[in-house]
């Protein structure tokens, strides 16, 4: 294996590992809670507390990954991501929830160096396809990952996060072994008070689609956030038997929850792992981008109809529409924002794009529980409502040419 490939696939590796373990808990993770007296009001806060640390830290990890290299601070957050896992699994109470789920988001706001290792190993006309990788982690992570929890759920609640605990342990031991350094020496990198200055603001704002990238982060993570958050207590409200007692409705509503969203992961795999490269050729980052958005709006509209229906089915048929869209969406936002600032700056400006798509998961779920509550169908029109804007902001992305 060529030494600029195998960065990439050990990058896939350790990615995947951490999105299976976080893959894992999505369909129970509701459920336990719910079980320790949490609302879902209560329930989309917890998830709103791990994207918030992400939002505040993904920064912070991509700046010191320019500095001190990529290999140490993925072995630093990853570490502290598995203590996290351990203390959630092990938890009798709702604020230690909070703190264990805060804990993790901290050590798992290094998306932005992930991607950072993706840039640092490819050109620009093949970097759509390696920020497709990460795609592809997600993918099987979602594949694997809630079909495990779903299966580990009917053992018991606490299985699936002991498992996640595990699976992250695993991870980090890999990095330690099989990661190289993939920080490219040259210009020296910039802090993240570099970028406050107003001319470099200025300079980012009105070239390369900086501001309009992050923006259309921002809110189309809000309207997907908040179907994350939500699908799983939409589920149990529609197709679980309220006679069923506790652990059997938990049970269920973890399977059924798993099906979703492992057709998803299907989908989202098949597409990033090995047709965003052709499709980015024919159609260009920009059309991708607008095109899954405009599949996103679509399902969002849908999902409170199917839900009229009763028919689970039909929910099914309405997932794989979903995962392309967010498929084709997301490796192509990070690929034209990657070509569109200096290589020394790749893993801070990657990083400050996490953190808007972290700050879009803290929004989404603190309100998804409380539209929930209100209505369930609520969440999803909300969802369809936010993705106007980051359709209005696409239209003003141009292709980018590398900057070095």
């Amino acid at each position: 294996m060529s030494r600029t490939k195998k960065p990439l696939l050990i990058a896939f590796i350790t990615i995947f590992l951490d999105l299976l373990g976080f893959g894992i808990i999505i369909p129970i993770q509701p459920f336990f809670t719910k079980s320790l007296g949490a609302s879902p009001t209560i329930i989309t806060l917890l998830g709103a507390s791990y994207s918030l640390m992400q939002f505040l830290f993904a920064p912070f990890w991509g700046s010191l990954s320019d500095r001190l290299g990529r290999r140490p601070i993925m072995l630093s957050s990853i570490a502290i991501a598995c203590v996290g896992y351990f203390i959630f699994a092990s938890a009798e109470s709702l604020w230690v929830l909070f703190f264990a789920r805060m804990l993790s988001g901290f050590g798992n706001a290094n998306l932005g160096t992930a991607q950072a290792i993706i840039s640092d190993s490819t050109t620009g006309e093949e970097r759509a396809k390696g920020m497709g990788l990460i795609g592809a982690a997600f993918g099987l992570g979602f594949i694997f990952g809630p079909a495990i929890g779903a299966f580990l759920g009917q053992i018991s609640p606490r299985t699936p996060l002991y498992a996640a605990g595990v699976l992250s342990a695993i991870n980090l031991l890999l990095t330690y072994i099989l990661l190289p350094e993939t920080k490219k020496t040259g210009a020296p990198p910039k802090s993240i008070g570099f970028l406050l200055r107003p001319s470099v603001i200025k300079r980012f704002a009105i070239s390369q689609n900086v501001k309009s990238i992050f923006w259309v982060s921002f809110f189309s993570v809000i309207a997907f956030s908040q179907l994350e958050q939500i699908i799983a207590l939409f589920i149990e409200d529609i197709w679980v038997p309220t006679e069923l007692g506790e652990d059997e409705r938990i049970k269920l509503a973890a399977r059924l929850t798993g099906y979703y969203l492992l057709i998803v992961g299907i989908v989202a795999a098949v597409i990033q792992g090995g047709l965003i490269g052709r499709l980015n050729k024919r159609f260009t980052e920009v059309g991708l981008i607008r095109t899954g958005l405009l599949i996103i709006l679509s399902v969002m509209i849908l999902i409170p109809f199917i839900g009229s229906t009763g028919s689970f089915a039909l929910l099914l048929l309405s997932a794989p529409y979903l995962s392309i869209g967010t498929s084709i969406l997301n490796p192509s936002k990070s690929s034209l924002l990657s070509q569109s600032v200096p290589a020394n700056m790749q893993g801070t400006i990657l990083g400050i794009n996490q953190s808007f798509a972290s700050m879009g998961r803290v929004l989404g779920p603190a309100t998804a529980g409380l539209m929930f509550e209100y209505s369930i169908n609520l969440p999803f029109y909300a969802a369809g409502i936010l993705i106007l804007p980051a359709l209005f902001l696409s239209w003003r992305l141009s292709p980018a040419s590398e900057v070095s």
